[in-house]
């Protein structure tokens, strides 16, 4: 809606355009009437409005004097005169102003309209280009952005090239120049901790605070490479020794670092492109280097091979930490592996190497009838999670947290499945207390080794097999003391005891006393 001030010192005049007159279908609306000069310069004072519709004879000021004030205001405020005079001076000042129309009364309604309706075009059509301009200035520093990008990733031709450095003053850089890369550092939250963070509101703070630190600096030639990463092209004005201290932490007052990569120094624009993927290929050392920290391309170390052999001992070693429950052989196995690891020096082989871990880990464990995945309430997606994280140290903690809690679980399985099969053993061996029988033939009746089966039991009673069956026989034996009348020979046969002298020895070895004698004192 466009806004309208009325101005009229004839009261029925006013009230005819306000109630006469469609504003809402005109697209309008009356922001305030006025009956003199001086009210309508004070309502244009405190509002703005759009069109002025006024009186040329008013008394003591005039409808020209308040038009030539309130284009002083507003330059581009649309006037229509209304008067009741066809005087020739009049009409030549109201055009002086750029009047729109000049109606004359008695005032004709359609004639208003009409001035109105073409007014309205007017303003629609000014609205549109304003709206355009505003559109192309908005989009100046997206084309920016993405022709620096373009140019850096050397997707551009010769000849748009050319006027790209032409556009952009590239030429106007003190040259040599080098390509850094600003990388803002994730935030890892520690397991034990639940926070609530406003990533997308605290990713906008972040790049309002970084462009507005190249402001501060005078770096002009930039590109938004990622949601993370910002190229800088800085000449050689710029003192490379101190870009972090561009970028400091104290500096960003938020929870994060950045990570700055730098490429080597080249001569022309058409050279960007090499110092960008230096830049880019030191940023990946992050990896190894950790976070906050300025890496150069020409520190950075070459790759090298990991020993396949090595690789194979410090897996075997781990798996049988693991199954054991060595936790401090784990960590340390661990250890030995990621130092292998740090002789690849690629952030994608790490994040590849991690996951290999990960399925030699579920394959060993498929050994043993036991699934990775299902103990520790994961799918494969899940695995992406290495990909999230920025450096070694960080997957290594993850790892290291998850071959813990696999160990910790193996053990758990183990004993109560253990504890399970030695409780069966144990009801059934309390049912044959009356026959002859040896560990190996219980083990032979449950398909194990006599030496894998009383290593199970002794684990999980913290006795050998013989004891716990001579203290079975022997609480039977007691039980039949003193609560039947059976004679001794009888209950030393159904214990399991065929020569009586050695059962009174075994007894008394026991309890301290002969059958008999247990018996009589109690």
């Amino acid at each position: 809606m466009y806004k309208v001030l009325l101005v009229d010192d004839e009261i029925l005049d006013l009230k005819g355009m306000q109630t006469f007159i469609p504003w809402a279908e005109l697209g309008m609306e009356i922001a305030a009437t006025a009956t003199s000069g001086f009210a309508a310069s004070e309502v244009i004072a405190r509002e703005k409005v759009d069109i002025l519709v006024t009186d040329v004879r008013m008394p003591n000021m005039s409808g020209l004097e308040l038009a030539r004030k309130a284009l002083d205001k507003y330059e581009k405020l649309r006037i229509i005169f209304v008067s009741g005079y066809q005087d020739f001076n009049y009409i030549k000042q109201a055009l002086s102003l750029n009047a729109c129309s000049y109606v004359l009364k008695p005032m004709d309604d359609n004639e208003l309209i009409e001035s109105l309706k073409k007014l309205r075009l007017e303003l629609d059509e000014e609205k549109k280009l304003v709206e355009a301009e505003q559109l192309y200035k908005s989009m100046i520093p997206i084309v920016k952005n993405e022709s620096l990008f373009q140019l850096l990733e050397g997707s551009l031709d010769a000849r748009t090239l050319g006027v790209l450095i032409q556009e952009y003053k590239l030429n106007a850089l003190n040259w040599p120049v080098q390509v850094v890369i600003v990388e803002r550092d994730d935030w890892i939250v520690k397991r034990s901790q639940e926070i609530a963070i406003d990533e997308s509101e605290l990713s906008k703070i972040f790049w309002d605070i970084l462009f507005a630190m190249c402001a501060e600096n005078q770096i002009e030639h930039m590109c938004k490479v990622t949601d993370k990463r910002l190229a800088l092209l800085i000449d050689s004005t710029m003192d490379l020794n101190n870009i972090h201290n561009v970028f400091e932490r104290d500096k960003l007052k938020l929870p994060l670092t950045v990570t700055i990569g730098i490429g080597d120094i080249v001569a022309n624009a058409y050279e960007l492109k090499d110092s960008y993927q230096q830049a880019k290929a030191a940023l990946d050392y992050k990896m190894f280097y950790g976070k906050g920290r300025v890496i150069h391309y020409n520190e950075i170390q070459s790759n090298s091979m990991m020993n396949g052999q090595n690789l194979d001992i410090q897996l075997d070693a781990l798996f049988e930490a693991m199954t054991n429950y060595d936790l401090v052989n784990v960590h340390d196995e661990l250890n030995e592996l990621y130092c292998l690891a740090t002789q690849l020096r690629s952030k994608l082989t790490i994040q590849n190497f991690t996951v290999f871990l990960v399925m030699k880990l579920d394959s060993y464990l498929q050994q043993i009838n036991e699934d990775l995945f299902q103990m520790l309430n994961l799918d494969i997606q899940g695995l992406d999670v290495i990909m999230k994280y920025e450096t070694i140290d960080e997957i290594h903690s993850w790892l290291r947290y998850m071959v813990y809690e696999l160990s910790e679980l193996l053990q758990m399985k183990k004993h109560k499945k253990n504890w399970k099969l030695v409780q069966t053993i144990i009801d059934d061996v309390k049912l044959r207390l009356h026959e002859n029988f040896t560990l190996k033939d219980v083990a032979e009746k449950y398909s194990f080794t006599p030496n894998y089966l009383g290593q199970i039991f002794k684990e999980e009673t913290s006795t050998n097999f013989t004891d716990y069956v001579v203290m079975l026989r022997m609480e039977k034996a007691s039980e039949l003391l003193l609560h039947t009348k059976l004679k001794v020979y009888e209950i030393a046969n159904l214990t399991g005891h065929r020569y009586l002298p050695y059962f009174s020895r075994q007894f008394k070895d026991h309890y301290g006393k002969t059958p008999l004698e247990y018996r009589r004192r109690l």
